[in-house]
């Protein structure tokens, strides 16, 4: 019975020792469980926190997503726009260059006109000294047309007095042949009148003379 009881006090402490190894063990496992609950619910709290994050990161994402697709859609626009600008700088250099051509085209063209205009100047010059000198030419002409005229009339005034003094002598020459035949007739009917010729002559040359003296008296009266 003694040995029972003795086997029975060491299973009893036994079981004692094993209890309290027991009561040690569920207290560390309760700690460590407390432990894990309170690592779990600071998971817990972390994985929702994550999860906010994500849900906050997605939207994130979202808005860049949709940032991007709106950034993308500016970029081809600008792009395009680039694409337009570049066309409208080479148009602008191609008008550019012809616009230079075109500066160079007509400062030739004004070089040209300018060289004319000078050569037309000392031409007009040309011409305005040979304007000159035929106008000097002309007055010359006209000066000589005018004593030429003047000498004309001159002439022509002579030659009406010859005219006038021909016509005289023509009727004084008439009137002498008249008066030769009248004495031819009278010496024919008288016999006696003296047909000399110099007496005719001398008589004739006194009858036009006195009748001339006579005539031109008249018409200076």
């Amino acid at each position: 019975e003694s040995e029972n009881l003795s086997d029975a006090e060491e299973r009893c402490e036994g079981l004692i020792k094993s209890k309290i190894q027991l009561e040690a063990k569920l207290k560390e496992t309760t700690e460590r469980l407390e432990d894990e609950e309170e690592i779990n619910a600071e998971l817990t709290a972390k994985k929702r926190k994550l999860e906010d994050e994500c849900s906050e990161l997605k939207k994130d994402i979202d808005d860049l997503e949709l940032t991007l697709a709106k950034v993308e859609k500016e970029k081809h626009a600008t792009e395009n726009k680039v694409r337009e600008l570049e066309a409208e700088v080479e148009a602008e250099q191609r008008r550019g260059a012809d616009a230079v051509k075109g500066v160079r085209k007509y400062e030739r063209r004004v070089k040209e006109l300018t060289y004319q205009t000078e050569e037309d100047k000392k031409n007009v010059a040309r011409l305005q000294d040979l304007v000159d000198k035929l106008q000097l030419k002309v007055k010359a002409y006209k000066r000589q047309a005018e004593e030429a005229e003047e000498q004309a009339n001159v002439h022509l005034s002579k030659c009406r007095k010859v005219q006038n003094e021909l016509e005289e002598a023509e009727e004084r020459a008439d009137i002498a042949e008249s008066q030769v035949n009248k004495l031819r007739a009278k010496s024919r009917d008288a016999g006696k009148v003296n047909t000399h010729p110099t007496f005719i002559f001398a008589y004739i040359y006194t009858y036009t003379y006195t009748h001339r003296h006579t005539h031109t008296h008249s018409q200076t009266q």
